[in-house]
C-alpha cells in the first residue's frame, strides 16, 4: 500500500475521537432527551433534573476533543498506524459509551417519572458507564504520549 494511504489513516485517527465521541453523544443525548420530553408530560415538577440527566452523554464529546488535541502532530509513515489505532479505538469506545449512557439516562428518567425519590439511585448506572468512557480517555492519553512527535517526512 502506498504512503498516501497510511498518511490518510493517520489523519483519520487524529480526528476520529472527536467525530465518534460526538456521534455517540448525539445518539445518547437524543435518547435521553426524548425520554425527558415524554416524562415532562407526566410530572408536575423536576424538569431541570430530567433535562440535566439527558445532557450527561455530552461529556464524551469533550473527551474526544482532548484526545484529538493530544494526537495532533505531524503525520508520518512512522506515526500513522499508532494515530489510527489510538484514535479509532478510543473513538469507538467513546461512541458506545455515550450511546449506552443515553439509554441508561432514558431508563433513569422513566423510573424517576413514576418514583421521584429514586432519582439519584436510578442515575447510578449512567455514572458507571461514564466511568468506562473515562477509562478509554485516560488510556488513549497515556498511549498517545508514547507516540513519536513526528518529523520531516
Amino acid at each position: 500500500m502506498g504512503d498516501t494511504f497510511w498518511l490518510m489513516l493517520g489523519w483519520a485517527g487524529i480526528y476520529a475521537p472527536l467525530f465518534l465521541g460526538a456521534l455517540g453523544s448525539i445518539f445518547g443525548c437524543s435518547a435521553a432527551g426524548q425520554a425527558a420530553c415524554g416524562a415532562m408530560l407526566d410530572v408536575e415538577s423536576g424538569y431541570g433534573r430530567l433535562v440535566g440527566l439527558s445532557a450527561l452523554p455530552s461529556s464524551q464529546t469533550i473527551y474526544g476533543i482532548v484526545v484529538m488535541l493530544t494526537l495532533n502532530r505531524q503525520v508520518t509513515i512512522e506515526t500513522a498506524p499508532g494515530l489510527f489505532a489510538i484514535g479509532v479505538l478510543s473513538g469507538v469506545a467513546l461512541l458506545y459509551s455515550a450511546w449506552f449512557q443515553g439509554k441508561c439516562c432514558a431508563s433513569a428518567i422513566h423510573a424517576t417519572k413514576n418514583k421521584p425519590e429514586i432519582f439519584g439511585l436510578s442515575a447510578a448506572p449512567a455514572a458507571i458507564v461514564e466511568g468506562f468512557a473515562v477509562f478509554a480517555f485516560i488510556f488513549a492519553l497515556i498511549v498517545a504520549a508514547g507516540l513519536p512527535a513526528g518529523g520531516a517526512g
